[in-house]
């Protein structure tokens, strides 16, 4: 297909109810049902759209373009996919030219991959889990079920919501994103990292037994962290290193096996 077309029907008609929103919506959950390296999310992304394209382009041949247009690459949150879905569908049901279509797609799947993350990933996900696994502790069976309530409830409140902001705003959404993205992306990364901060401090409990004996006193070395130093310093010094690990390509299996290894040499030299 060539990179832009035109229509064969251009006759504009608003066809697109809530019904339909709706519908897209729910396909919007496989939208990396069939994610390759190739064209990413296009699959998934082009799934969700094609009862809303149905609708909208009756001439086969506009509909065969607009679908192969959408089966391009693309890569956005998953959660947050509706906001564009709403925008595009409202600017294919306006007969909108494809290549501003395309440019729309382009600069809206970006930021919003960030702004995702960071709402998702380091805010959301660590609050209603850190709920969930501090009741689960204490031995309330309520524990799991909060946490997968507390975080779908938000999950599926953005799909709908965005889904009906980006079609009734349109184009014009664009440029609210665009000019709030980075006060987004930084009030939420700083909550998440508050929070992650807190649970490291409450969930990863690490301390030494080490004993420091000079000239007939005793000095335990905890309580001198504790109190001199900065309280919690082992969890977090233990996290950072998990952290730095991470980042040099160690897998997660691995990391749970330096864990154990070290938890068991500790315990048994009398370190930890």
């Amino acid at each position: 297909m060539e990179s832009s077309y035109s229509y064969t029907d251009t006759n504009i008609d608003k066809v697109i109810s809530k019904r339909d929103l709706n519908k897209m919506t729910w396909r919007s959950l496989f939208l990396q049902a069939s994610f390759n390296y190739e064209r990413m999310q296009g699959c998934g992304w082009l799934y969700g759209l094609i009862p809303g394209l149905k609708k909208i382009h009756k001439n086969k041949e506009d509909l065969s373009n607009s679908m192969s247009m959408h089966m391009e690459f693309f890569n956005t949150h998953p959660f947050l996919v509706t906001f564009i879905m709403g925008i595009v569908i409202a600017m294919e049901e306006r007969k909108e030219s494809p290549d501003t279509i395309r440019a729309i797609k382009v600069a809206t799947m970006g930021p919003l991959g960030g702004i995702g993350d960071a709402l998702f990933w380091m805010t959301l996900l660590p609050i209603s889990a850190g709920i969930g696994a501090s009741m689960a502790m204490q031995g309330n069976i309520a524990g799991p079920f909060v946490f997968l309530i507390m975080f779908n409830v938000v999950h599926f409140a953005l799909r709908f919501g965005l889904m009906n902001y980006g079609y009734n705003t349109g184009v014009k959404a664009t440029e609210s994103l665009k000019t709030n993205t980075q006060s987004i992306s930084r009030a939420a990364s700083i909550l998440g990292l508050t929070v992650v901060g807190g649970l490291i401090a409450s969930f990863i409990n690490l301390s030494t037994k080490i004993v420091i004996r000079t000239e007939g006193n005793e000095v335990i070395l905890q309580e001198l962290l504790d109190s001199q130093v900065m309280p919690k310093l082992l969890p977090l010094a233990y996290a950072l290193l998990m952290y730095r690990l991470l980042k040099k390509d160690f897998s997660p299996v691995m990391l749970i096996f330096i864990t154990v290894v070290i938890g068991v040499l500790g315990h048994l030299i009398g370190m930890l």
